[in-house]
């Protein structure tokens, strides 16, 4: 049972970084040893730690309460996850979405006024 779960996190991790390259952004699986370094699952998104949960039943909370034990200072949490069957989820913290909704907002109210 412990092996199908590893593979099926390997593969869900595998996965989850493929979406990020098809979406044009290279990323790739980190070179995790069983979890103990406090590694992201998958890397190369700047200042997003990435955990991912591929399972059916996740309890969130744990998961994202994981992604912030195991962040770098300066790093946004997330938990990237799905179900069998389902398309991916990106689930983080309120406060750190706010954070990314007002870098996008104020680069696209910048791009705005050097158009004029």
């Amino acid at each position: 049972m412990a092996i199908n779960s590893k593979r099926k996190g390997k593969n869900g991790e595998l996965e989850f970084s493929n979406l990020c390259k098809k979406h044009g952004f290279n990323t790739k699986r980190s070179q995790q040893y069983a979890g103990i370094h406090g590694d992201a699952d998958v890397v190369g998104l700047d200042g997003i730690h990435i955990e991912v949960k591929r399972i059916e039943r996740l309890n969130i909370e744990q998961a994202l309460q994981q992604a912030e034990r195991d962040k770098k200072e300066g790093e946004i949490p997330i938990v990237a996850h799905r179900r069998n069957r389902e398309e991916w989820k990106v689930t983080m913290r309120a406060k750190d979405w706010f954070e990314l909704y007002r870098a996008w907002r104020n680069s696209v109210e910048g791009m705005e006024e050097m158009d004029c």
